[in-house]
């Protein structure tokens, strides 16, 4: 589970691209030094799971001896240094269906560890499994803060609400204006101060960029919940067989 709070802007060093997957490894400053196998980290609010850890050499290094910085072009070799990396496999459903796969080497990322048990808690619950890609359709740019307007895949926009929580490219941020249910095309309005847009990449972020969506956890689970028309019935028998033994008992 994540937070919405990024932690360190990361840089695209290498993007493999496979069949019908990629190989994505990330600058990430530091950040995921401890960081091991299996480990998680949220790539632009998309939950990646490292595929080695921090002392491996990338896919097609010459050398896996060395735990120091490799090496890292966009032909998926190895030619500039890179400290901290991160190594994802990411599948072509993610692919598609988020941001990632329109990234390019020297491209920056939002980043965000998994937030541990006793950790403070100050964005809200992220859970790293994007709805939906959007795109930044304008941005008003004021002296001390920034409006942006995404649209957002229509059948997101239930789930948003005035004042309520999103997740934009990983960013935990409150709605300032959401579309009618009656507008053909939906989208969000957020409004951005100076310390998140030079901490995260939404100060370079320009019209027509994609933008993922992770909508509010709670109101998808309270719309499955509506769907079905009542509350279900959550009682469960943990022992029916002593259950019916005891039933028989009695007659």
């Amino acid at each position: 589970m994540f937070t919405g709070i990024i932690e360190e802007l990361g840089t695209v060093a290498a993007i493999d691209h496979l069949d019908d997957s990629a190989v994505i490894t990330i600058d990430a400053k530091g950040l995921v030094d401890d960081l091991g196998l299996g480990g998680s980290l949220a790539v632009n609010g998309v939950c990646l799971t490292s595929v080695r850890t921090g002392d491996a050499s990338p896919p097609g290094s010459a050398t896996a001896e060395s735990p120091g910085p490799f090496v890292a072009e966009s032909s998926g070799s190895f030619t500039a240094e890179v400290p901290g990396p991160f190594t994802a496999e990411v599948m072509g459903e993610t692919l598609r269906l988020t941001g990632l796969g329109a990234l390019r080497p020297g491209d920056q990322v939002n980043l965000e560890r998994c937030t541990p048990a006793a950790g403070r808690f100050d964005g809200h619950v992220v859970q790293g499994h994007v709805d939906g890609c959007g795109e930044l359709l304008s941005r008003d740019d004021h002296n001390e803060w920034s409006t942006l307007r995404i649209a957002i895949p229509s059948p997101l926009a239930p789930y948003t609400a005035s004042k309520g929580s999103i997740a934009l490219n990983g960013v935990s941020l409150t709605l300032t204006a959401v579309s009618e249910p009656s507008a053909e095309n939906a989208w969000v309005e957020v409004g951005l101060i100076p310390a998140t847009l030079t901490h995260t990449t939404f100060g370079e972020l320009a019209p027509g960029d994609p933008v993922n969506v992770e909508v509010d956890v709670l109101a998808k689970y309270t719309a499955r919940l509506l769907s079905f028309g009542a509350a279900p019935d959550t009682t469960v028998i943990f022992n029916s067989t002593t259950s019916t033994r005891q039933g028989a008992d009695h007659d």
